[in-house]
Order: C-alpha cells, then structure tokens, then sequence
C-alpha cells in the first residue's frame, strides 16, 4: 500500500519514507542519499499530490485530459494542438498555488532556515530519475531563486514543464502516460560552487563497467550538465583491488566560461579563458570524490545499477544534489553475436555462488571471477572487445554471460558450444554458429594454434602448481601472522592493496591452475570413444574412483571418516557427542587432552580450518570459527564410518573398468591410457587445491571484516558486529579514512536486509534472455519411467531420496539415502560419503560435484532440471550413473 502523507512538504527524511510516488524520482533519491549519510543540501520536496491540487485548484483537469488522451508523437507538431499545449503552459504560469501548500511551504522553508537563502527548484517527476526512464533535461529547474514568491513562480515554471513538446514526446516515445508523471518539486538551498559537475559509475560513452568518469568546471554545474563548455574529464579505475578509486587519466577541457549566480536572482554563462589550462580538481579530491561515487553506486545502484550523480564543491567538501540510474549503456559483445541475444546463465556460477551475495562480496566476487575468465583469453593473445562483462548480477545473484563464453571459446580455440556447454552445465541454449568447422583456413590453423598456447599455459601452470601456491599461502601468513587487532585505522588501507595484489596475480594463473585435467580427460575420450563408443564416459568416469592424487575437496570426506572411526574407539569422543546437550562448539572445552579425537580434529582444523560452505561468500564463517557443521557429520556417521570398506568399492569400480579397457583397447595403448588417468587425477587435485587456496585468499578478507565490525560496533556505527558484511568495502574505507563519520549506516544496513530477503523470496531463472528471465520447465519422465541427464560417476545405487537444499540441512541425510540437490560447492562434500548417490539440478563433467563424486565412486548424475521439485523426499529411487538416468520407483 503506497503511503499517502497529511503535509505537502515533506523533509527528507519523509521523503525517504514515502517514497517515489509521492515525491518524484528525484525527490526520492535526494531522500536516499539524506537517509545513507551523504552531504545534499537542506531542502525537502512538495509533493506529487500538490501538483494534482493545483491542477484542480485551477479547473484545468478537462485541458490535460483532453490532451493526455489525443496528441501523441505523430500529431504533436499540428498547429492545432501546439496551441493547446501552449495555452495549458500559459494557464498553469498564470494559476495560483492553493493557500494551504503557499503557508506550509513557507513555514518549512523558515524552519529549515533557508527562506531568505538562495534556492533551488527542481522538477521530481513521479517517473523521472528511474531505471527506465532518466527524464534527463527534459523537465525545466531553477536556480539562485530569491524570496517566496520566486519560489512559487518557479514552482509553477516546473510543472508547466511537464506540458512542453519534448516531455510529451519523451514520455510517448517510453509509452509513459500522463498520469506516471505527476511532479513533485525539489527545493533546496543552493550550495556555494567553487566547482560542479557530473559524475558517472560507469563510461556511459565506451560502456566500460570498471571506470568512473568525472566531468568538472569551475562555479555551476549547469554549463557541465548542459553541454556548453569543454569540461574537465577524469577516469578512475574502480576495481576493488584497491581500497580507494585510482586516478588513471585526467584530460583538462577549454572551459570555456563558466556559470555563476546572478545578484539579483537567477544564474549566467560568463565566457572566460582564465580557467582554460587549469585542472578543476586536484588529484586527491578526484580520487576522494571517486570513493564518493562508489559509495553512491553500492547505496542506490546495489552494485548493479550504475549512477549518474551531479555535485558540488564548495571548496571544503563534496555536496550531492541528484542522483539517478544510468539508463543507456552501450551492450558489449562480440561482432558475431549483435544480431543475437546475451545469454545469462547461473550454471556453472551456481556451484559456488548460488545465493544472494552480501553487500560485503558483492564487488569482490564478481570481479574476481570476470578476471578469472578474462585470463583464459588475454594470456593466448587473443584480444575481447573492450568493456566485455563475463558476469552481472541480477535479482541479487551472479549469473555468467554464456553466450560470450560460448563465442569466445569457439573463436579463440575451435570449443563448439555444445561441448563447452557439457564442461559447464547449466540450462543455457547454444549460440548460433554459421560454419560449425571450426579449424578450417587460416582461422581455423589460428584456432589450432591458441590451443596449443592455452595447453602449454595449462602444463605450466600444473608443474608450477605447488610453488605457486606455496608462494600465495606464505605471503598471506606473512601478511596475518600477528593478526589485525593492533593496527591504526589508516593501516588497513595499506593491507587491503596488498592483498588486493595477491588477489589479482593468483586470479590470473587460477584459470589455468583450474584446468590442469581438462587436457588429460580430452586425451582419455578421444582414445577411449574409438574403441569403447557410448560407454566411453561411464568407463572414464569408474576409472578416475579413488585416484592416489590429493584431492583437497575430496580429502575433507575422507578425513572425516576417519574421525568419525577414531571418535568410536574414543570414550572421551562419545561421551561428547552422546551428551544430551550436545554443543559442537565446545569440543576443545569439554574434550580432555588425553582424547586422540581431539588431536585429531585439531590436526583436521589446521589443514582445512579455513573452508566453509559457500566459502566464495566472506559472511560464511570458516570451520575453524564454527565447526558445527562437521561435528554434526561425525556424530551422524560414527556408527557407520568405513573407510575400509569405501576404498575396497573404489578399487573394486576402477578394476571393473579396467578389465573392459583390457577387453576392447588394443594392449599397446594401455600404457599410456594409465599416464592419462594418473596425469588426470593430478590435475583434478591441482583444480581443488587451487581453490583451495583462493578460499585462503577470500578468508583474509573475512579476517579484516572482523576486526572492522568489532571496532564499528564499539564505535556504536553499527547496531551488530555482524553487520559489517551488510556494509561495502568503500565505507568502510571512508570510514577508516575518516571522509565519513558512518551516519546513515544503520539505515543503508536495514534497507539491504530487507533487500537481500526480498531477493532471497524470489526464485532465481536458471536462464535470462537479455533482459528477460527464462525459467527452466522441469525434466519430465520418459516412456521408460526415468529421468535424464548428464552421467558424471559410473555406478549405479539405490536409496531413499533426500532433498538437501543446504548443507545445513545434512542431518536429515541419512547413510544410504541419494542426495538430491541444486548444485554443490566444496563445503557439501562432507555429505557425500554418507549418500549412496548425487543428483544435481545443474553441474557439467567438469563441475566440483562431479569430480569428488568420480573420486569416491558415488554413482552421480547432474544438470536436471527442476528435479527439485520432480522427486519427492522420501521416494525410492535409483541412480544410474553410467547412463546418466534418473529411474524413480515410488
């Protein structure tokens, strides 16, 4: 229900609180920004209903319908009907404003103790300043106003604007109607400009998403926002890598003139040629005022909706007075793919990031993975179009643009999309390709060539794996070792560049680190499918069970088992777990020294302490902070743990596959089928341990959280510690800095909680088409009662099916049921080994369930769609992981 206030002059904190429909898009995001701790003017808005009094007011009803509902864009130009728009200006200039909103307005104004002050006046169109629509330019706005009546002049010069040609036609060109736009009016005191302008969060020109821009001249900012002089232009690089937006080119406009306030009222251009060789700004306010702007775009724009902002320099600090989306920014992609719609997909995303992201990530993450893709394509040489964006969020939650994966994997190395696709998973359909043969002619050799190149990176990358990570785990312990309790305020600057340095050099060789199976797994099918045909995957898959490698993600399981059998043997460890106040917490409390579980455990949590579930996301507490979720495992498994009996099946699948290897491939390829396989499961422990590793990386940030949230806590800026992750980097760091006290937080805070629920209520579409959600129709069974998808580990199991939605949810699985589930990271494997087979949603060969269920012979099949929702809890199913079916017997 939209709030209806009982005044029509709101401040802006009412403003904020009754929203866009009363007070305009402008209005409201002034409100905003007032709520969020941002510097605008003192001022308020005269609501939208004041407009609809007026026009009352002054039996004009009958004009502004009769026009609403006959001139449209094709007519507007007839005399007959300029004359009609011309005579409803004219009426509403000469109306007068109804004496209840002139005394209101007049006592607010000397309340807020700006009547005698130079004034701003500015149209705040119910529709204007929003996503769809910018307005911008089109409604008419007044500055340097003196006294009441000015104001009420002005006031009426704002909503005749709404009646001018171009807003009728802009509002008929985006199928606006009439009654979308009623005005409210901003009025607010004028800032005192040394210098104005406009800035953006984004290139609105290029479309590069990872630079601001940042147009100034001196005095006003309307020869800036209306284009009458050369301005200054700034660029800064606003990727989180560093704490603060760094300059990277400046440009100093002519400036030709600039605009100042006349004495008398009103403003003028004075052209001038003193400022011409002058740089408007210096280089600290540019980057001060870059902090600025993405503290705007995290506030307003979610981390998704890039800001147009005007501003004002008063010689001290920086004075917001508009705000609102950018709402044309050039599309991005590939030449072959314009005639073609972007492709969103959350497949492979969805494994490690299937949730709204905290506020906190959100920058982080999505630039992490963008530089993580990007790297595949820049270390071969070959050259993305400019301001390409692999990920975007929507609804709150990551999604990869798929058809420019899918295009930049066919041109650069010969990959047809529906391969990729089964590496990928996810529900996305193919691009279009007009030559299917990629390795023809000279482009075709190039294609070859990349590969060669991107294989070479591949074997490098794997024999350098171990002193690469080695190098990154021993510069973060030499950045955490003494902890960050101790540091000043300003410090923590310092350590976020550095370890945005760390971040960026792995996330450049993580692609390839990632990839160190791929080619041996290429090599096993192309030899295999000769000689095996359709049974090629299945045999693949048995052989790769139980690999001697060092899978991390798979060495989790395996230790937990073991605790789970040392746990049974220890009295100690079963009176803990057996208590009927069983607290997971306080096992290094309750537990004696004597307890060999105990030793163990703390053995378990130095190795791998610093995991989580959904680690990709800093809220998620490591397992060395809470390690509720394993203990649990072990309790539910210490009856059943057999680690013996697991490795027995391992072996007994792997010589089963074998045996057919020896069967049907010629004995002089065996040899060398073996290299692959132990080749292969190298390289699938190189992938894992490279995450591995990167969620060591992602655990400092959660460690500077931390301690931030405890100070911000102590500091009463924050009602919670845990609040911190409901903040943005760019606070904090304004804070730290001391270019904000932190005022407004606690609102922001509030407004993002309701947000991320709201985001959280609504069920994410496996596919966006543009800009339009696809939701994938659910599997359906086949004439033999199956359903089918993508076979990932050989086997087949039976069992109780067991809707895991969450790895919290793990208790309820019991030993033997199948784990049916959305999609996994490394923090579900744990679960694994207590189910008997895995079903997920999504997931391609490649994806991380698929690789620990090969390795513990977990008959698996993935990339079902809506098989959440098609299998009941409870149902007796069977999994067919050699054919990839899905037979349901209940």
């Amino acid at each position: 229900m939209i709030k209806s206030p009982r005044k029509y002059f709101l401040t802006w904190n009412e403003a904020f609180e009754f929203g866009v429909q009363q007070v305009g898009g402008k209005g409201w995001n002034l409100g905003r920004l007032d709520q969020y701790g941002f510097k605008i003017p003192l001022g308020g808005v005269l609501n939208t209903h004041c407009y609809i009094e007026f026009i009352k007011h002054n039996s004009l009803e009958d004009m502004v319908y009769n026009i609403s509902q006959s001139v449209t864009v094709g007519n507007i130009d007839q005399a007959e009907n300029q004359d009609r728009l011309s005579k409803l200006r004219a009426k509403i200039q000469a109306g007068l404003i109804p004496k209840p909103i002139v005394n209101e307005l007049r006592s607010m104004l000397e309340q807020l103790g700006i009547i005698d002050r130079p004034i701003a006046v500015r149209s705040s169109a119910s529709a204007e300043d929003s996503a769809r629509a910018s307005f911008a330019g089109i409604h008419e706005s007044f500055l340097n106003v003196h006294g009441l009546e000015s104001i009420l002049e002005s006031v009426k010069g704002c909503y005749a604007s709404l009646w001018s040609n171009q807003a009728l036609a802009y509002r008929r060109k985006l199928n606006i109607s009439d009654d979308q736009v009623a005005a409210g009016i901003v009025i607010m005191e004028m800032v005192k400009a040394q210098a104005a302008g406009v800035g953006f969060t984004c290139d609105p020109q290029s479309g590069h998403q990872d630079v601001l821009v940042v147009n100034a001249n001196f005095g006003l900012g309307e020869a800036v926002v209306k284009g009458i002089i050369e301005p200054d232009t700034y660029y800064l690089d606003s990727s989180p890598w560093k704490a603060i937006p760094q300059l990277i080119e400046r440009i100093t406009g002519q400036k030709e003139g600039l605009t100042c306030p006349k004495e008398n009222g009103g403003i003028q251009f004075v052209q001038t040629k003193d400022y011409s060789t002058q740089q408007v700004l210096s280089d600290e306010q540019i980057e001060k005022f870059g902090l600025l702007l993405l503290r705007v775009f995290e506030a307003l724009g979610e981390c998704d909706q890039h800001q147009d902002v005007e501003w004002v320099f008063d010689g001290q600090d920086f004075v917001l007075v508009q705000a609102r989306p950018v709402t044309a920014l050039a599309r991005k992609t590939f030449a072959a793919l314009k005639n073609q719609p972007d492709i969103w997909s959350n497949g492979n995303y969805r494994d490690a990031v299937p949730m709204v992201l905290s506020p906190l990530s959100r920058r982080l993450s999505i630039s992490t993975i963008d530089l993580i893709l990007k790297s595949n394509y820049s270390k071969i040489g070959y050259k993305l179009p400019k301001g390409l964006q692999f990920s975007r969020f929507f609804n709150g939650r990551l999604y990869c643009n798929l058809s420019a994966l899918q295009w930049g994997m066919f041109d650069a190395m010969g990959a047809l999309p529906r391969a990729f696709n089964f590496g990928f998973g996810g529900h996305q359909p193919e691009i279009e390709i007009k030559d299917p043969k990629p390795y023809k002619g000279l482009t075709g050799l190039k294609r070859l060539w990349n590969g060669v190149k991107g294989a070479n990176l591949i074997n490098q990358a794997k024999k350098n794996a171990s002193k690469t990570h080695t190098r990154v785990l021993s510069t973060i312990e030499n950045l955490t070792s003494k902890g960050f309790s101790h540091l000043e305020d300003q410090e923590f600057i310092r350590l976020y560049n550095e370890l945005g340095r760390i971040n960026i050099e792995f996330a450049g060789e993580f692609s390839f680190l990632s990839g160190s199976a791929s080619l041996q797994i290429g090599s096993l099918f192309r030899i295999l499918s000769k000689f095996l045909a359709e049974r090629s995957t299945t045999v693949i898959n048995a052989l790769m069970v139980g690999g001697s490698a060092d899978i991390t993600s798979a060495d989790h399981g395996y230790r937990l088992m073991e605790l789970a059998e040392i746990a049974r043997r220890d009295n100690d460890a079963l009176k803990f777990f057996g208590d009927e106040n069983f607290d997971p917490c306080s096992w290094e409390e309750f537990l004696p020294e004597r307890s060999t579980f105990k030793q163990a455990f703390r053995e378990f949590i130095k190795d791998y302490g610093h995991r989580a579930v959904y680690e990709l996301d800093i809220v998620n507490p490591r397992w060395k902070e809470d390690p509720s979720y394993l203990m649990n495992i072990i309790r539910s498994t210490i009856n059943t743990a057999d680690l013996s009996k697991l490795k027995a099946e391992q072996k007994r699948k792997f010589e089963q596959a074998w045996q057919e290897v020896e069967n049907k491939v010629p004995a002089e390829k065996h040899s060398s089928i073996r290299k692959l396989i132990s080749k292969a499961q190298e390289g699938a422990a190189v992938r894992e341990r490279t995450k591995s590793v990167l969620a060591v990386v992602i655990g400092v940030y959660r460690m500077i959280a931390e301690e931030l949230g405890t100070r911000l806590y102590e500091r009463r800026i924050i009602e919670k510690q845990a609040d911190v992750y409901l903040c943005t980097w760019p606070e904090l760091v304004a804070v730290l800095t001391g270019e904000w006290d932190g005022n407004g937080l606690r609102a922001l805070i509030n407004t993002r909680k309701t947000f991320m629920k709201e985001m959280e209520s609504i069920s994410p579409p496996d596919v966006i088409m543009g800009e339009t959600p696809n939701y994938t129709e659910p599997a359906t069974l086949t004439s033999g009662n199956f359903l089918a998808g993508v076979p990932v580990a050989a086997g087949r199991s039976s069992g109780n099916a067991r809707l895991i939605s969450h790895p919290n949810e793990g208790n309820r699985l019991q030993p033997g049921d199948v784990m049916v589930a959305p999609s996994t990271d490394p923090g579900w494997t744990p679960l694994f080994l207590k189910a008997s087979g895995l079903i997920m949603e999504t997931g391609g060969y490649l994806s991380h369930g698929a690789i620990v269920a090969r390795e513990y012979g977990i008959p698996a099949v993935v990339n079902i769609p809506g098989v959440m929702r098609v299998i009941k809890d409870g149902w007796e199913i069977e999994v067919d992981g050699d054919e990839g079916k899905v037979y349901l017997k209940t």
